[in-house]
């Protein structure tokens, strides 16, 4: 139900209302009792790292062997829109703005704190430590956490939302994915409540984003003009730059959103040849090689690996942090799931025209080789330093993982150039700060009005103070432990819309099944009107 005048025109009040209420209750709960509040998050994180590790970890697994069954199978031919129908945007601006919106802030903040990570304390996949191995091991786990299995999470929601909008004339909603399996039920109570589950995943993932984000401006702004680090100059940095964001959603997709996601790119490509050209480059060039190879040979192996258990959920002293992939897997398939309702609806709308397969190829395979590049660059200069030259990068990203970056580029010792490479990385992130604020705040308002692909400039000027509001809330409440908060919070809205995944794909499978078996029968007809 569409409001069709007055203050709530073009939303739909129930997804409104009950997205209000709830953030405000979240938000109030957190300001009041902090302490308490850390605490349950705390103790969430744990109960679904122990009670729900083996979902998360075969549930990506199943999606990924989901896209690559649908990428090459003849309903791969399918065109997200009427046979005729070509692409709205070229492949660069297709791809920058998909990237931007589905990588963005995150792999600036992670490409060389986890490769760090896993270089100085091992993981399940390699036993070495501090070793020209260790380093190895490490960038195939980076690979496995930000490649495939990532992009097929984001891919699933993506290509349903594509299907049935574009294919099956249905509103770009998230409640319509499920169209092929529910039909008219959708547009019920069910409806209602998948699309608030999807505004939650949604606020909760962006809000992680955003406040990583700050975090690593905020080291960039003290590596450049030595300015604190600390919650204030953070909340300020919010406010600045969700303003900026704002301002980008109101000029719209094909302006703003556009422009800033291609510049976006841009700059990408020329931190990443600041890095490539002055740092290792034969190092990160073996580096990427062996990784990605030795990454296929053990991505099964990876994505069924299921990490032994010490404790049980009840137990007195049981924590999430004693797990390795509580540590790392189940915070990132979480991180990808909570994401991948904002990132789906913005990727399918970006993407009438394409075929199934071409969509897949793109989002799954063309943006996880670009994601092997970043991290082998990044990461691998960062894991040479430490081998072969001065060191000391582990020891930061462990001490504080936002200074990871700028105490790279410092050890580089590129004099001006590297000066200039610490600004353009924070630039970098601010603009992906504000391409993912933007971008989220299109895609909130697009749910909540069952959607309209170009909702009213009141809601999203709303939804956006309510996005950036909620980073700050989760910043303060998190404390010290900022990011862990952080995390957890993306995690925990994951589980509910996992489910709805899996429902996808079985809708999304019914949807394409049918759709093959009436071209193949138009087609049979006309040839019969031939005479063949």
């Amino acid at each position: 139900m569409i409001i069709t005048s007055g203050p709530m025109k073009g939303v739909n009040p129930y997804i409104v209302f009950i997205s209000i209420a709830v953030a405000t209750a979240f938000t109030l709960y957190t300001l009041i009792s902090p302490q308490q509040s850390a605490a349950l998050i705390d103790q969430t994180r744990t109960f679904i790292t122990l009670s729900a590790n083996a979902w998360y970890v075969g549930l990506t697994a199943f999606f990924l062997a989901f896209c690559t069954w649908l990428a090459f199978s003849r309903h791969g031919k399918i065109r997200l829109g009427d046979d005729n129908e070509r692409p709205e945007f070229g492949y660069f601006a297709w791809f920058a703005m998909l990237y931007a919106a589905g990588q963005g802030i995150g792999i600036i903040f992670w490409s060389i704190a986890e490769p760090m990570y896993h270089f100085s304390s091992g993981t399940p996949f390699g036993e070495d430590i501090g070793t020209t191995r260790a380093a190895e091991d490490a960038m195939k786990v980076a690979f496995f956490h930000w490649g495939l299995n990532a992009w097929a999470i984001y891919c699933v929601v993506g290509v349903s939302l594509a299907f049935v909008c574009y294919r099956l004339k249905k509103p770009l909603s998230i409640r319509y994915t499920l169209y092929p399996l529910l039909g008219e039920k959708v547009n019920g109570w069910i409806g209602v409540a998948v699309d608030v589950i999807a505004v939650f995943a949604t606020l909760f993932g962006i809000a992680t984003s955003l406040g990583l984000g700050v975090q690593q401006i905020n080291a960039g702004l003290s590596a450049i003009w030595d300015i604190p680090q600390n919650i204030k100059v953070q909340l300020v940095l919010i406010v600045v730059i969700s303003a900026c964001a704002l301002v980008s959603v109101l000029t719209g997709l094909k302006r703003g959103i556009k422009y800033l996601s291609v510049a976006n790119m841009w700059l990408t490509f020329v931190l990443l040849a600041f890095f490539l050209l002055l740092g290792p480059t034969v190092y990160i060039v073996k580096l990427l090689v062996s990784a990605s190879i030795d990454y296929m040979v053990n991505l099964i192996p990876m994505n069924v690996y299921i990490e032994p258990q010490t404790q049980s959920w009840g137990d007195a002293d049981a924590t999430w942090k004693s797990m390795w992939q509580g540590w790392w897997s189940v915070f990132y398939w979480g991180w990808w799931m909570s994401w991948a309702p904002f990132v789906g609806v913005f990727i399918a709308r970006v993407s009438r025209g394409r075929t199934i397969r071409e969509f897949i190829f793109g989002v799954v395979g063309v943006s996880s080789l670009l994601s092997f590049v970043w991290l082998a660059a990044y990461g691998g200069t960062a894991l040479n330093i430490d081998l072969i030259g001065p060191g000391g990068i582990a020891d930061i990203v462990k001490n504080n993982v936002a200074d990871a970056l700028y105490a790279t580029i410092a050890a580089m010792d590129a004099g001006t150039i590297g000066y200039l490479a610490t600004i353009g990385g924070t630039l970098l992130v601010s603009t992906y700060f504000i391409t993912s604020s933007d971008s989220g705040t299109l895609v909130l308002t697009t749910i909540m009005s069952e959607g309209e692909e170009h909702p009213l400039k009141r809601h999203r000027l709303i939804w956006g103070v309510i996005q950036g509001a909620m980073a700050a809330v989760l910043l303060v409440t998190g404390g010290s432990a900022a990011l862990s908060t952080l995390q957890t919070a993306s995690i925990t809205a994951a589980l509910p819309f996992s489910l709805l995944m899996v429902l996808m794909c079985f809708a999304l499978a019914k949807g394409v099944r049918e759709e093959s078996r009436l071209k193949q029968e138009s087609y049979s007809v006309v040839m019969t009107e031939r005479g063949v």
